[in-house]
C-alpha cells in the first residue's frame, strides 16, 4: 500500500523477461499510463526509439541479471510522447534458491535538476571562455590556504610562468621578499577572508626576477552554506599608470618649483641692480675722499669702509649670478681640466680631517662655460659639504658623462649631458630643506656662520650654462648635489689648439702657492698646483703630460726632494725645480741626491724664475 501510494518515484516490478507487473501511482504521473494500460507490456516502450534500436532495454537487464544492479540515467519517453530526463535504478529479484523471479525498477523524473546542471555548466563554460580570454588582466583562483588551483593567459603573460609551472604552489611567490618576510600575502588573505575583499597597490616579481606596480582585488568564494573554498584573484600591471603618475607629479613640482625661482630671481636681480649703483657710488666716493685725506685715522676708517663696500659687491655678485643677470664669457671646456688646475684650492676649502678624493671620468665631451664661475661654484660646493661634515668623513667631487630623457632632471631636455657632483658624508638634509635649499638667503647654519648665497650662485650659474642642479641628501648620511651642463657634439667642440706647457707647483704655504700660480700663468703655463707631496703626486698620475715641477723643499710629510725623485719614477722626463730659503749644502742629503735637479733660493723674483726656466729648456 505504501509503494502504490508514492508519487515523486516510479516504483514497479518486472518479469525476468522484462514485462511490467505492477505499476505504483508515481509511474502513472511520470509516464501517463493507468496499470490496465502497461502491465503485461514489456518496459522498452519507455526508451526512445535510438535506445531500443541500440539495444539499451536488453543491456540493462543483463547487467542487473550479472551483477546485481543496474543504474544509469538518460531520456524517457511518456505516453504522450515527450521525453523527461530519467534517474534509473534497476535491482534483480531472486527467490530463496538464488532463482531470477524479477526486477525491482525505480524511476525518478529528474528533468529540472538536468536543466539546472546543464546552465550551471552553460556558464561555467561561457566563463571559462571569458577569463581564458582575457589577456590584460591576470585571473585566477585559490585554496583557503593560498595555493593556485587554476591561471588564465593574463596570468601567463603578465607574471611569465606557464600553468604547469605554478598550479599547486603557493601565491605568495609572486610577492618581493620584503614584503613576504612581513608577511603581507597572509595578512591579505586574512583580510580578505574577513572583510570580504582585499585591495591593494604594490610591486610584485615576474618569473624573471624583474618587478611590476600591481593594482591587486583578492575576493572570498563560499560555498552554499557560508563556508571559505577558495579566493578570487585578479591583478593588472599597472607600472606604466604609476610611472605616468610619478612623472606627472614631478613635472607639476619642477614647474612650481622653477616658476617660483624665477619670480624671487627677477626680485633679487632688480635690487642687486640697484644696490651695485648705491655701492658704484660709494666706492668712488671713498676712493676720492682716500686721494684727498692726510689724516691717517681718517684713512684707516676709509679702508674699513672700502672693505664692507667690497663685501655689499661680492654679495651683490651672487645675488646677480641666482637671478641669471650676471655676465658671464662662456667657452668649450674641458671640466675635468678645469678641476685639476683648480684642485689645490679645493683641498684647502676643505679641511686636514676630511678625506678628499677626485674621480674623473676620461675623455667628457666640452661644455659651453664660465671657468672662474664654474670654480666659485665647485669651491661653494665643497665648503657647503666640510660645514656639513664637522666630524670627519670624505668629500668626492667626481664627473661623468649621462644621456638623461626629457625632464627627467628638472626641465632638462633629453640628450648627452656632462655631470660634476659633489658628495659627502656628512649630516645630510631633511626633504623640506632640500626643496629651498637654492633660494637666496636660505641657510641652514647658524647667524653669521653663512649668507645663503653659496648655493643660490651655484643654481645660478649652471642654469646660465644651459643645465640644471639636483640634489639627494638622506639625513645622516650624506648629501650630492650634481650640475648637468648639456654636453657638445665632437663637430661643434673647438679644434685642439698647440699644447701649452703644463707646470706643477708644491707648496704648503696657500699665499705663496697663489702668487707662484699667477707668475706661471703670466708666462703663459697651464698650471697645476698642491699643498703637498702626496697630492702632487696624485696630480701626476692623472696628468702625465706635465712638464716642469716647481715645488718647495721642506714641507709636512713628503720633502721637495723626495717628491722630486718620485715625480721623475712617474713621469720620466719632467724638469724639477727646487725652491727654499736654505742654502744648497744645508739641504738634507739624506732624502736623496739633488743630481738632475735646479734650485731656486728663496725668495726670489720674476727675473730669477726666468732663469731657472731657461737653465731646464722650458
Amino acid at each position: 500500500m505504501f509503494i502504490s501510494a508514492v508519487t515523486d518515484y516510479a516504483i514497479y516490478m518486472l518479469s525476468p523477461e522484462g514485462n511490467v507487473v505492477s505499476w505504483n501511482a508515481g509511474a502513472q504521473r511520470f509516464k501517463g499510463y493507468t496499470p490496465e494500460e502497461i502491465i503485461g507490456e514489456h518496459f522498452s516502450r519507455f526508451y526512445s526509439e535510438e535506445d531500443r534500436a541500440a539495444g539499451v532495454p536488453e543491456r540493462a537487464l543483463e547487467i542487473a541479471r550479472t551483477t546485481g544492479k543496474f543504474e544509469a540515467e538518460g531520456w524517457r519517453m511518456r505516453k504522450d510522447g515527450s521525453r523527461f530526463w530519467a534517474s534509473v535504478v534497476l535491482d534483480a529479484i531472486r527467490d530463496a534458491q538464488g532463482e531470477l523471479v524479477g526486477f525491482a525498477k525505480i524511476t525518478r523524473d529528474i528533468t529540472d535538476k538536468k536543466a539546472a546542471q546543464e546552465a550551471l555548466h552553460e556558464s561555467e563554460q561561457r566563463f571559462r571562455l571569458l577569463v581564458q580570454g582575457v589577456t590584460d588582466y591576470a585571473i585566477y583562483m585559490l585554496s583557503p590556504t593560498g595555493e593556485i588551483t587554476n591561471w588564465n593567459p593574463g596570468a601567463r603573460r603578465i607574471k611569465g610562468y606557464e600553468h604547469d609551472e605554478v598550479i599547486g604552489t603557493h601565491f605568495s611567490r609572486f610577492y618581493t621578499e620584503e614584503d613576504r618576510e612581513g608577511g603581507l600575502p597572509g595578512r591579505a588573505l586574512q583580510q580578505a577572508a574577513e572583510h570580504g575583499r582585499f585591495e591593494a597597490e604594490g610591486w610584485r616579481v615576474r618569473k624573471d626576477g624583474s618587478r611590476f606596480w600591481a593594482h591587486v582585488v583578492i575576493d572570498p568564494i563560499r560555498n552554499d552554506m557560508g563556508g571559505l573554498v577558495g579566493f578570487a584573484k585578479i591583478t593588472r600591471d599597472i607600472t606604466e599608470r604609476r610611472d605616468a603618475a610619478i612623472a606627472l607629479e614631478q613635472a607639476r613640482e619642477a614647474l612650481f618649483q622653477s616658476q617660483k625661482l624665477e619670480a624671487i630671481g627677477k626680485l633679487t636681480g632688480g635690487v642687486a641692480h640697484d644696490f651695485n649703483n648705491l655701492l658704484n657710488v660709494m666706492t668712488n666716493g671713498l676712493s676720492l675722499l682716500r686721494d684727498r685725506s692726510r689724516d691717517p685715522a681718517e684713512a684707516r676708517i676709509i679702508t674699513a669702509m672700502e672693505q664692507a663696500a667690497q663685501r655689499g659687491a661680492t654679495l651683490t655678485q651672487q645675488l646677480l649670478s641666482f637671478a641669471r643677470q650676471q655676465p658671464i664669457q662662456p667657452q668649450a671646456r674641458d671640466l675635468n681640466r678645469v678641476i685639476t688646475t683648480f684642485e689645490a684650492v679645493l683641498r684647502r676649502g676643505s679641511r686636514n680631517t676630511i678625506r678628499f678624493e677626485l674621480v674623473l671620468a676620461p675623455r667628457l665631451p666640452h661644455v659651453m662655460v664660465d671657468a672662474a664661475q664654474f670654480e666659485t661654484a665647485l669651491l661653494n660646493l665643497v665648503v657647503n659639504s666640510r660645514d656639513a661634515t664637522p666630524d670627519g668623513g670624505k668629500i668626492t667631487v667626481a664627473t661623468r658623462e649621462v644621456q638623461i630623457g626629457d625632464r627627467q632632471v628638472g626641465t632638462l631636455a633629453a640628450g648627452p649631458y656632462v655631470v660634476v657632483s659633489v658628495q659627502d658624508t656628512g649630516s645630510g638634509m631633511l626633504p623640506e630643506v632640500v626643496g629651498r635649499a637654492v633660494e637666496p638667503f636660505f641657510t641652514t647654519k647658524e647667524l653669521g656662520k653663512g649668507t645663503g648665497l653659496g648655493l643660490s650662485q651655484v643654481y645660478g650659474m649652471v642654469q646660465q650654462s644651459g643645465g640644471d642642479l639636483e640634489i639627494r641628501s638622506t639625513v645622516g648620511e650624506g648629501t650630492t648635489i650634481s650640475l648637468y651642463f648639456p654636453a657638445l657634439a665632437q663637430a661643434d667642440e673647438p679644434v685642439a689648439e698647440p699644447a701649452t706647457d703644463k707646470v706643477l707647483i708644491v707648496d704648503d704655504q696657500p699665499d705663496v702657492l697663489e702668487v707662484t700660480s699667477e707668475l706661471f700663468r703670466t708666462l703663459g703655463f697651464e698650471v697645476f698646483s698642491a699643498n703637498s707631496g702626496e697630492d702632487a703626486v696624485e696630480v701626476l698620475r692623472r696628468t702625465p703630460d706635465i712638464r716642469l715641477l716647481l715645488s718647495d723643499v721642506v714641507m709636512p710629510g713628503m720633502s721637495g726632494i723626495q717628491l722630486g725623485h718620485k715625480a721623475q719614477e712617474i713621469v720620466p722626463h719632467i724638469k724639477v725645480i727646487l725652491a727654499s730659503g736654505y742654502a744648497t749644502p744645508a739641504l738634507n742629503r739624506d732624502e736623496g741626491s739633488l743630481e738632475g735637479f735646479q734650485f731656486l733660493p728663496k725668495p726670489y723674483r720674476m727675473g730669477d724664475l726666468v732663469k731657472k726656466l731657461r737653465a731646464v729648456g722650458s
